[in-house]
Formats: C-alpha cells, sequence, structure tokens
C-alpha cells in the first residue's frame, strides 16, 4: 500500500513556465538549475559538502495568497506536483523536490496579520519565522510558545506542517495545542478556512488538526490563527548532573512523581555532553556524566525550586539554581552545542515513548551500539518523552564519504523498533517525510494507512501536492 503516485507530466513543466509568462508574470518562478539546486533538500537530506552540484527544482516565490491559489492551478493543468516549502528546516525529507518539480516557496509570505492580546491570537501567514512573531509580541509581554531548536530559522507554516514540537512542549505542548484556525490552498486552487477564532469551537470535524502535521499532501496552509500567551511572572533554570547515563534516566520519573510541572526538562547523556563540550569548551563534562536541564515558570517559583530540588536530591543529582547569564549559555550550548565533524557519518532522527519508559531506550543503546558497530547517543525532550537520538560511525581513510554503510542505517531503524516495542512513535515532532515512511508502516496498520490515503484521495485526487510523502 502506497500513497497515490504523481499526476503525470502531461505537458509538464515547459508549458507551466509558458503559461506562467502569459497569466502570471508578476510572480517570480525560477527554472531547474544548479542555482536552485538547495531547494531540492531540507537540513535532514542535504547532500554532504563537497558532493557534485544538482539541478534544482523549479522554484516559485508568490507575494499574496491569490498568487498561491494561481500557481497550484497552473500546475495542475500541466500536471506538475507542487513541493510546500517554508524554510527547509525540516529533517525528514519533507520538503525534498526533484527537477521535475514545483516547489511554491512561503518565502515571502510574511505578514504579521494581526496580534489580539485580548482574544490571545495572532493572526500570520506562513512565511513568519518563529522568532520574529516573539520578538513583535514581547514588547506586549506576550509569547508564542512553541519553540523547536531551529526557532530562530523556521517558520510558522513549516513549524505546522511538520506538528514541530521543541523545548517548552512539557508544559505547553507541540505546535497543534497553539492553532485555532488555518486558511488553506487546495488542489483546485481553492481556499477554505478551517477552524476557529474562539478558544473553543467543536462545529463539524476537527480539520485544524488534520492539516496540522499532514507536512504539505493535503494543501498548502497560507495563514493561521494561532494562541498567544502572557509571559510567565518568573523563569528560573536548574541543573541536575548525575554520575551516569542511567541515573540521570531514571531521575526523570522522581519529576514526574513531584508536584513540579516545569515548563522544560531536557536531557543530555554522557556522549552528547563530551561532544558539546569538545565543540565549545564549555566544561560540562566536568561537573557530571549526565544532565537534566530543566526550566520553571509561573507562580510560586521558590515553593517549585525547593519541592524540585529535593525530588531530585532524593535521586542523587547534584542540583543548583543557575544565574541568568550562566542559564542563557546553557540553553544555547542545548539548542546549538552539538555538532558532528565531516569525519564521521551520522544519521539523526526523532522518536517518542512514553515518559516512564525513557530509561529504557537510554539502556538499550549499547546493544545497537555492538550489533551494529556504531556509536549512539541522544538528547530528550523528557518532559513529553521525545528523543532525538544520533548515530555515529568514523569515516575511514579510504572510504567514500558520500556513501553511508548500511550499518549506520540499521541502527538507526533499530532504534526506531526500540521505541514502537514500549508502545512509542516513529517520530515525535520531526515527521515522515520521505526518511521514514517505511518505518511508519510498521508502526500504522493497513485499516488506518487505507484511512489516511483515503483523505488524501478526498482532497487531492490528482496527487497534485508533495507526492512520495509523509503517508
Amino acid at each position: 500500500m502506497s500513497a497515490p503516485a504523481a499526476i503525470a507530466p502531461l505537458t509538464g513543466l515547459s508549458a507551466l513556465f509558458d503559461d506562467v509568462r502569459r497569466e502570471a508574470s508578476r510572480i517570480d518562478v525560477r527554472p531547474p538549475s544548479v542555482e536552485t539546486a538547495a531547494f531540492g533538500h531540507d537540513a535532514g537530506t542535504a547532500p554532504r559538502r563537497g558532493s557534485a552540484a544538482q539541478d534544482g527544482p523549479a522554484v516559485a516565490f508568490p507575494s499574496t495568497v491569490a498568487e498561491v491559489q494561481q500557481l497550484v492551478r497552473l500546475a495542475g493543468r500541466h500536471g506538475v506536483s507542487v513541493v510546500p516549502r517554508g524554510a527547509g528546516t525540516g529533517l525528514s525529507g519533507g520538503a525534498a523536490a526533484g527537477a521535475d518539480q514545483l516547489v511554491i516557496s512561503t518565502d515571502r509570505l510574511t505578514r504579521i496579520v494581526e496580534v489580539s492580546p485580548a482574544d490571545e491570537v495572532a493572526v500570520v501567514e506562513p512565511g513568519v519565522l518563529n522568532s520574529a512573531l516573539n520578538e513583535r509580541l514581547a514588547p506586549l509581554g506576550l509569547f508564542y510558545a512553541p519553540d523547536p531548536a531551529s526557532w530562530r530559522i523556521s517558520t510558522i507554516g513549516g513549524n505546522i506542517a511538520t506538528n514541530a514540537g521543541g523545548l517548552r512542549c512539557a508544559k505547553y505542548g507541540v505546535t497543534r495545542e497553539s492553532v485555532l484556525a488555518l486558511d488553506v490552498v487546495l488542489a483546485d486552487g481553492s481556499l477554505v478556512s478551517i477552524g476557529h477564532r474562539s478558544i473553543k469551537g467543536v462545529t463539524g470535524l476537527d480539520l485544524v488538526s488534520l492539516f496540522v502535521g499532514s507536512e504539505g499532501v493535503l494543501g498548502i496552509v497560507v495563514g493561521a490563527t494561532v494562541r498567544i500567551r502572557p509571559f510567565p511572572v518568573a523563569r528560573r533554570t536548574v541543573t541536575a548532573f548525575f554520575d551516569s547515563t542511567a541515573a540521570g534516566a531514571e531521575a526523570i520519573g522522581a519529576i514526574t512523581a513531584s508536584r513540579v510541572r516545569p515548563s522544560v526538562i531536557e536531557f543530555l547523556d554522557q556522549p552528547t555532553l563530551e561532544g558539546i563540550d569538545a565543540a565549545n569548551d564549555s566544561g560540562l563534562r566536568v561537573r557530571g556524566a549526565a544532565l537534566l536541564l530543566i526550566e520553571l515558570d509561573g507562580f510560586g517559583i521558590d515553593e517549585q525550586t525547593a519541592e524540585l530540588t529535593a525530588a531530585l536530591e532524593a535521586v542523587g543529582a547534584r542540583v543548583r539554581v543557575e544565574t541568568d547569564d550562566d542559564a542563557e549559555g546553557l540553553w544555547e550550548l542545548r539548542r546549538s552545542g552539538r555538532r558532528f565533524d565531516d569525519g564521521s557519518w551520522f544519521a539523526g532522527g526523532d522518536v517518542a515513548v512514553p515518559k516512564s519508559r525513557i530509561a529504557e531506550i537510554f539502556a538499550g543503546f549499547p546493544e545497537i551500539e555492538a550489533r551494529h558497530g556504531v556509536t549512539v547517543s541522544a538528547v530528550a525532550h523528557a518532559g513529553d518523552g521525545n528523543l532525538h537520538p544520533v548515530v555515529t560511525l568514523p569515516i575511514p581513510a579510504d572510504a567514500d564519504p558520500a556513501v553511508v554503510p548500511t550499518a549506520v542505517h540499521d541502527a538507526a531503524d533499530d532504534l526506531v523498533r526500540a521505541a514502537l516495542a514500549v508502545g512509542g512513535t516513529v517520530s515525535g515532532e520531526h515527521g515522515i517525510g520521505t526518511v521514514k515512511r517505511a518505518l511508519a508502516a510498521e508502526e500504522l496498520a493497513a485499516r488506518v494507512r487505507a484511512a489516511q490515503l483515503a483523505i488524501k484521495d478526498a482532497l487531492d485526487p490528482a496527487g497534485l501536492f508533495n507526492p512520495g510523502k509523509a503517508l
């Protein structure tokens, strides 16, 4: 069972470009070339440095919703499949495109249409950066909660496409929990509005949740009404270091058992700390072999700190309340300090498991390492059970860096299957894209897959949008 095939190239890109010149000359549309190569992949499927340049896809840069509609209609007319694209920061191949496809970029749809503190909503176009929205909100004492690690460069539309999560998921949830309504261009070029501006609303089926996380296979999001929140009265960063990865992973349960609900709970294992130190000269490993990096917010911050400290010290943690300056440095290391050199092959990803099984997943890393001859490490959004494991293998001097050994991919697949075995899921926030389609089929029952394909067929019968992705 597979997703509907891409529509046949009836007249193809050349005829599409002819019609663009005649009917939509104001739209910036670029033909496939080496100059568009960067639009052929996302961050997770980018070729290694030094790889031979290949032609990218055709790329369109609409500036208005009406231009998106017109491009979709023209693409459908000529049998050219469409790949919606935000900033390209995705990690699953969801925005990858071939030379025979048309990428519709939301790069120029960047208006913050409205901010309403009274309704606690903002209305934005899909090309608005997560960071740009928060910069607009900060003077009003408000913030937009979803915060993927790429928040400075990822777009709201891309976050919606993958149902992106981030660090604050522990308390505020993933992107879906902050999206109230969407404007979507469908495969026939029509524009529909789904959802509600009101916080509550149960009229009809929940189509907003259907489109959030759909990776552009159902339509192109051209507008979003999102929830915004007041800044917490206080924020505080707490570190808890442990003598081993196992001890730190087991301690996550002590937070759940307490009455404290941090806004962020990040877990970094020993290899991750060593890698961050090697790249940044940060000295984390001196403080311990594993780290729980925690943010508390809201009223009663002193009481929260006291209870959290007691809970963690009871399971062997060395707890410290960090200064604001030190906290800022620690969060930056968590977001961007984990780096990989060109001397190793690596495969990253994400899985999610019930919080009570996180320690079990970390405990299984040595077996996978021994089986495949690789190294495995991970960071985790420990507050919601979402892990980001990385498999690495040094590249021998006589090897082709572009040819990744099967052992690397097999180990990454085994990590996914380990998550499934404890009641977890193939992806918590990165999405399926092209990278995890086969693994998703191991999680989803045949009848469920058939239902999803039926929805795709109902909304996009010709397979116009993002064929070969997600489903």
